[in-house]
């Protein structure tokens, strides 16, 4: 059998307190420690918890009894939320977490999401939710977050209760005992890609594999743009090879699939060698035409699939993307390079196609130039699923990471 593992549980004992014994008892009895964190603010608890209360709303820089007679609820779940996530750190740190379990309702999965988030990937984290046949994006986050719908309110065992919380204790058990395959061997690059660049992701994989790399593809829907970053201030990636930098026209514009505003900045940051082209910044996603807002009305409008709605970026809204771009990737402390297709920056940005318009794509590459500054970009004539641009990216990230000596440092233990 494999060793035991320190099992950390959250939730709210007054609530959920119930619900949780049930759990750590169950855990405890797979052979495993449990540590409960106590999230909740008002009621009392069941049982001790291993971390109180009051420690965690003291890590969230708040007094209990303070939160209690403010009787403001989004100030009380903040407060928990930001302890719940200094201690998780801290557990983690002493070599007290191994996995971390969650019971929640709304208030709940938000406390003990937020925790979650804190935590770095591969962490084993299992969150059992009344919001988890919801959307769950907002609590996920670009996390390795496993929602587990709990089908009825947890509010009381009952039947189908106990049968999804022994499921959640055995899943969370099994994820804990599972080793990790050790210290990477081969320097990783991540690449960004959407449906409109798959085929400029996809030979560039090829091509890069072909090198001996590990790659990481990331879908450039808002979710996957931090993730990337998430794993990049992980140190979990080498470099970057960012093709699909659409994200950034949701953030600018209001659709629905930005990665948020500091999206392009963790590789600039650290200093991680990049590539990167503004592939499919023709574009901005709306789930569906209603969805589209009003002062958009009379735009140039497709209909990508069932739950995707496309509209075509302008040239003021380029120019003022294209001025993000160069300022980002111009702020590096390591290697990078502006890659600008001049025949296309998406499948629907190629003559004839119906989002093809030189004059928006000129009014982008003219502002990262000038954002940029010359000596960090670079141009082909080329369109950007042309197989000759991939191979030109993937031989302009290579020579970065050479230049950083990526490759020498982490191959050094073969």
């Amino acid at each position: 059998m494999a060793l035991p593992k320190s099992i950390v549980l959250i939730g709210t004992l007054d609530t959920k307190g119930e619900e949780l014994l049930f759990v750590k008892r169950l855990v405890e009895g797979h052979g495993h420690r449990t540590l409960v964190v106590d999230t909740g603010v008002l009621g009392q608890s069941l049982f001790a918890a291993d971390v109180d209360r009051d420690t965690v709303a003291r890590s969230g820089g708040a007094e209990l009894g303070e939160l209690r007679a403010a009787g403001e609820r989004g100030r009380a779940l903040t407060a928990m939320m930001e302890g719940a996530a200094k201690v998780v750190l801290q557990l983690r740190a002493a070599g007290r977490l191994d996995a971390v379990l969650g019971l929640g309702g709304g208030s709940g999965t938000a406390v003990a999401a937020g925790a979650m988030r804190a935590l770095p990937f591969g962490v084993p984290k299992l969150l059992v939710s009344t919001r988890g046949s919801a959307d769950v994006s907002p609590y996920v986050g670009g996390k390795d977050i496993a929602i587990l719908h709990s089908v009825t309110d947890i509010m009381g065992l009952n039947p189908i209760l106990r049968r999804v919380l022994a499921n959640a204790a055995g899943a969370i058990c099994g994820m804990a005992e599972v080793e990790g395959e050790g210290e990477r061997r081969r320097p990783t690059v991540a690449i960004t890609a959407f449906g409109v660049t798959t085929p400029a992701a996809e030979r560039s994989r090829d091509l890069l594999v072909a090198r001996g790399y590990e790659v990481l593809v990331f879908h450039a829907n808002g979710t996957g743009g931090r993730a990337m970053e998430d794993l990049l201030e992980q140190g979990l990636v080498d470099g970057v090879l960012d093709l699909t930098t659409t994200e950034l026209a949701d953030e600018l514009c209001g659709g629905t699939q930005s990665a948020g505003p500091r999206r392009l900045e963790a590789a600039a940051r650290l200093g991680v060698p990049q590539v990167v082209v503004p592939g499919a910044l023709d574009m901005v996603n709306f789930f569906r035409p209603e969805a589209v807002p009003e002062r958009y009305v009379g735009r140039q409008f497709y209909r990508h699939g069932p739950s995707a709605v496309l509209m075509r970026t302008t040239a003021v809204e380029n120019a003022v993307l294209g001025r993000w771009l160069g300022e980002k990737v111009g702020a590096s402390r390591g290697p990078a390079v502006l890659l600008l297709p001049l025949r296309g920056i998406s499948a629907y940005d190629r003559q004839g196609e119906l989002f093809y318009d030189p004059q928006a794509d000129e009014a982008l590459f003219g502002a990262v130039r000038a954002a940029a500054g010359p000596a960090l970009v670079e141009e082909r004539d080329l369109h950007i699923n042309d197989p000759a641009f991939a191979e030109a990216a993937v031989e302009l990230l290579l020579c970065l990471l050479d230049a950083a000596g990526v490759t020498r440092e982490v191959s050094s233990g073969n």
